[in-house]
């Protein structure tokens, strides 16, 4: 049973978000899924379920190494990029998936099969239940002052549920510091990560930069998540942070913890929908063999 190791959302190896894509053809249970997530021990492993591509494309599901999400997106874009070089082998502009969120497209921008940008447009976000901001002071240990009280600190969701919490600097997203036991507390209305955000950045080609706590799903804190930078470009585009609804943006992410990130951020409203789309690279590191 063929795996592939990629770097999501990476300008080089060994940088952005890591997923072990398992090409399982089918032949492992949903128990065994996750225990060879628990295994693999990345932020997610993606499993392509199907042998060939159907109509409406190919099954893939998602686990982190605790639980199945229905969506995420460095574990969409990693799928999509493995089915296109080992299996399709060939440089279409689209994978289809097929996840629990729904069909997914991914198109790519390039015709070579091993580089080239990425590009997954999510299910329109859902916004949900507003949270004060001294509650979030509470859970990521700030303070009040920290938060930028322009903008609220909402729950959006474009298939898993991310609490958005606008920052005023870098030294505060820095300093950020998950309170496990208020984080329980908010967990009683909301079960969602918290994403961070701030309009200072390290790299000054880069427009925000973003922090991520998943510790509801198993994970301290991810390198580089295109799920929630999808409720982000929502977001951003809802509240006009850049002025207007439309959202053309370079986010830096991952730099806290050793595995600088780098996504791309477009957002639009379309006639009353709300387009939102995240884009990155994908890198191969290894291939292997479960035995």
């Amino acid at each position: 049973m063929p795996f592939y190791l990629v770097d999501v959302f990476a300008e080089r190896k060994y940088a952005g978000n890591q997923l072990a894509v398992v090409h399982s053809r089918g032949a492992l249970s949903a128990e065994q899924m996750q225990e060879v997530a628990n295994e693999m021990h990345f932020s997610e492993t993606a499993f392509i379920l199907s042998r060939h591509q159907r109509s409406e494309g190919f099954d893939v599901r998602i686990f982190t190494p605790s639980t199945e999400v229905p969506f995420a997106g460095h574990p969409a874009l990693g799928a999509a990029y493995v089915i296109r070089r080992f299996l399709l082998k060939k440089p279409v502009s689209r994978v289809l998936l097929n996840l629990k969120v729904g069909h997914v497209a991914v198109d790519f921008e390039g015709a070579r099969l091993s580089d080239g940008l990425l590009w997954v447009e999510q299910v329109p976000p859902v916004f949900g239940r507003t949270f004060g901001a001294a509650r979030l002071a509470r859970v990521l240990s700030l303070d009040l002052s920290d938060f930028d009280s322009r903008y609220p600190v909402q729950e959006v969701s474009t298939g898993l549920p991310f609490v958005i919490v606008p920052l005023k600097s870098l030294a505060a997203v820095r300093r950020a510091r998950i309170s496990l036991g208020d984080l329980m507390d908010l967990s009683r209305e909301v079960k969602a990560g918290i994403l961070v955000f701030c309009p200072e950045v390290y790299e000054a080609s880069n427009d925000l930069n973003v922090r991520v706590f998943v510790d509801l799903f198993g994970i301290p804190e991810d390198p580089a998540t295109g799920s929630g930078n999808g409720c982000l470009a929502g977001y951003l585009s809802r509240y006009r942070y850049f002025g207007s609804e439309e959202v053309n943006a370079r986010v830096e992410q991952g730099y806290e913890i050793g595995r600088r990130s780098l996504l791309l951020l477009k957002a639009e409203n379309a006639a009353g929908v709300l387009r939102v789309h995240v884009g990155g690279k994908v890198i191969l590191v290894a291939c292997g063999e479960l035995v």
